[in-house]
């Protein structure tokens, strides 16, 4: 019997410099305990703030997230689902701190993987 494991590459410390006001949307007269959740991490929140909030082409917002072009559609993408699910099915929007998310703060730097600090690579 032949086990191959594979791993996922480290998760890249990502540039966020948005703080939102709010960190709850949901829809108006229905109280929040009885709605479902979607969470949206903040690196999902500055991608949807630097392309439809600033109107930046992927590429310039990718430079700013300092993440790949690639990663950065990727993110976008999953942040719009998340948005139009909670728009669509009535639930309420969670905009997730670095501390729920298991991760870092420092410095405008945003590292969803525990215990790494920014500008680290994983192995």
């Amino acid at each position: 019997m032949l086990i191959i494991s594979l791993m996922a590459r480290p998760m890249k410390c990502r540039c966020v410099r948005c703080s939102p006001n709010s960190y709850y949307f949901k829809p108006r007269g229905i109280p929040l305990m009885a709605l479902e959740e979607v969470s949206l991490r903040m690196d999902e929140l500055e991608a949807i703030r630097l392309a439809d909030y600033q109107g930046l082409y992927h590429e310039e917002a990718a430079a700013k997230m300092e993440i790949s072009r690639a990663t950065f559609g990727r993110v976008l993408n999953e942040a719009r689902r998340k948005v139009a699910e909670a728009m669509l099915q009535g639930k309420a929007l969670k905009i997730e701190t670095p501390t729920e998310e298991k991760g870092e703060q420092n410095e405008g730097r945003f590292c969803r993987a525990k215990g790494r600090r920014p500008g680290e690579q994983g192995l």
